[in-house]
């Protein structure tokens, strides 16, 4: 039996008695790069934040049924500093204070494995140094949040979220503001973690972006439909269903792509 990077058992969230996800299962092998697609409202973005603990199940207004578990432990039984250094996220529209310098972003990755208030490390240090220089971002690391453009500023973020060396990554929409050079060099990140063994899951808009990862998860009003594999023909039919064959799934120098479907009225 594969190793499980993350799993949910019969996940039911809502907000206001609204149900926004339905009874999910999912189970997302370890070591593996995971993508989550579907229509807009489909529940990918609420799935992500219940698989990292985010969705705030004790508040009034949202609701939440059902297990995570990281690694195979329940995420309850994690020491909150444990899991921080194990489970990184990226989030959707991450906001950070505009005044701190890229670098000191960055560093803000490493905290997991510092003391409390205790000063970043030589391996701290080296650690940052690398994730920006991977993200191409460190011409700018004296540079304040506040002077990037949305592409540089979402570079400085993931350099954040690389830097905490994390067993497990979660990103949601990961390439907004990058221009297509950039979500070039998003993969290879991707492709290099997973190589050494991390197992990367996001959610994507770029269908054809998603298309190159290792396995998919197909959502669709607040339920799961479909998760496979990305070269697996079902996962293609799954894929142009889901958004009502307005796409196609297509083979193009060893590459799936989903294309848009011109439909006559």
């Amino acid at each position: 039996m594969k190793k499980l990077a993350i799993s949910a058992e019969h996940i039911n969230a809502g907000v206001h008695e609204k149900p926004i996800l339905r009874d999910v299962t999912v189970r997302l092998g370890a070591g593996r790069w995971t993508s989550i697609v579907g229509p807009n409202g489909a529940g990918k973005s609420s799935l992500l934040k219940v698989l990292c603990g985010l969705w705030p199940a004790h508040s009034p207004a949202q609701s939440l049924q059902g297990e995570v578990q990281l690694l195979e432990r329940p995420l309850p039984r994690w020491p909150r500093q444990e899991r921080a250094r194990t489970l990184a996220w990226l989030g959707q529209n991450e906001t950070a204070t505009d005044e701190l310098t890229s670098y000191d972003v960055a560093m803000l990755g490493r905290l997991p494995h510092q003391a409390w208030l205790a000063s970043p490390s030589d391996e701290d240090h080296a650690v940052v140094r690398q994730c920006l220089q991977a993200t191409q971002a460190w011409d700018w690391r004296h540079r304040p949040l506040a002077e990037l453009s949305g592409g540089e500023r979402q570079r400085v973020l993931l350099a954040r979220a690389l830097a905490v060396q994390a067993k497990v990554l979660l990103m949601d929409e990961p390439l907004a503001n990058l221009d297509p050079p950039h979500q070039t060099d998003w993969m290879l990140i991707v492709r290099e973690l997973v190589a050494r063994g991390t197992s990367v899951v996001s959610v994507l808009h770029e269908l054809s972006v998603a298309l190159q990862a290792d396995d998919m998860l197909i959502m669709q009003a607040g339920r799961a439909v479909h998760h496979g594999a990305c070269a697996d023909p079902a996962t293609h039919a799954a894929l142009e269903a889901v958004f009502e064959h307005r796409i196609q799934v297509r083979e193009l120098d060893g590459q799936w792509l989903a294309l848009p479907r011109m439909v006559r009225n």
